[in-house]
């Protein structure tokens, strides 16, 4: 007869009691990751990866300081559950670019000091590359718009809707030059 709490079906060894495989792409390295049903993306990054840069605001999807790009969509990882993104590709601001080399929104937001305190940076970087990629934003008032779901309590926006406008300029520029 079994003992008392002990279960009569047998798990697998390598699998945690109650988590879920999710294969993930995370700033291009792939993972093989076991979760709980109930993590979010953003717990999953700061607490099981060790990527930090992704902050924890609101954590009601009001603020932005969560944002990530999945499959080069801004989301506030602070809303998804990780195990609904198993074969998703996610960039955080680590995998923006590098120490030594930035990315172009990386730069241009310390060229017009965009940010004072730091906390809302990684979700405004994120979310503006997000914009960027989707190629909707051709004017000051366009980006403005797109970008009223990431809040700066320093009230750094002129700036950032600089720098992003910056990018948007040369990203245009690189666009017409190929046509």
């Amino acid at each position: 007869m079994d003992q008392p709490g002990t279960s009569l079906v047998q798990r697998p060894e390598s699998r945690p009691i109650g988590t879920v495989p999710v294969a993930l792409r995370i700033n291009g390295r792939d993972r093989a990751l076991e979760v709980e049903p109930w993590t979010t993306l953003l717990d999953l990054l700061r607490e099981q990866e060790h990527l930090t840069g992704s902050k924890k605001g609101c954590d009601h999807g009001q603020c932005g300081a969560c944002t990530v790009l999945i499959d080069g969509r801004r989301i506030n990882s602070c809303l998804k559950l990780a195990v609904t993104l198993d074969g998703a590709e996610i960039t955080t601001i680590e995998g923006l670019g590098t120490a030594t080399e930035l990315s172009p929104l990386q730069q241009a937001f310390i060229d017009h000091d965009a940010f004072q305190c730091g906390y809302c940076t990684p979700g405004q970087i994120c979310s503006a590359q997000g914009l960027l990629n989707e190629g909707k934003a051709h004017s000051r008032q366009d980006v403005r718009e797109f970008m009223s779901g990431n809040l700066c309590r320093c009230g750094a926006y002129p700036h950032i809707v600089d720098a992003i406008c910056e990018v948007l300029g040369r990203q245009d520029r690189l666009q017409e030059a190929a046509e």
